[in-house]
């Protein structure tokens, strides 16, 4: 498989809702992704396999230096192959390029090893307050 990594790439809601759906669980929802993205985000990066979207990550921003990777996602039939990493390469890639000075990201325990060891992100003490 030669996979390719797109910035802002362009996709298709039903995808990114079926992968979305895939890595999380439940049945895909309709969310317009093209829209809260563009509304919302730094930029995103896609991992393609041909014509199939395999990977996603989300890259939202402060307007400033901070930027956030939320909804890292890899369709289980490509897990295990690097491309979770190389999403987040690219995603920081851009990310400095567009001035950011952090990548912040938040995961729950059993993520700790992909983002700290593989994807090289370092600890830090953070707060959530659930809504």
């Amino acid at each position: 498989m030669t996979t390719r990594y797109e910035w802002r790439g362009d996709f298709d809601n039903a995808s990114l809702n079926a992968l979305h759906a895939e890595g999380f669980g439940g049945s895909p929802g309709t969310t317009d992704w093209r829209a809260r993205l563009r509304r919302h985000s730094l930029g995103w990066v896609c991992a393609w396999d041909g014509d199939s979207l395999v990977g996603f990550v989300n890259v939202a921003w402060d307007g400033g230096v901070h930027a956030f990777v939320l909804d890292t996602v890899v369709a289980r039939r490509c897990r295990s192959q690097g491309i979770g990493a190389a999403l987040i390469t690219t995603a920081a890639q851009h990310a400095r390029a567009a001035g950011c000075e952090w990548l912040h990201v938040d995961f729950e325990e059993h993520l700790r090893p992909f983002y700290l060891e593989t994807c090289g992100f370092r600890p830090t003490a953070a707060g959530l307050i659930p809504l």
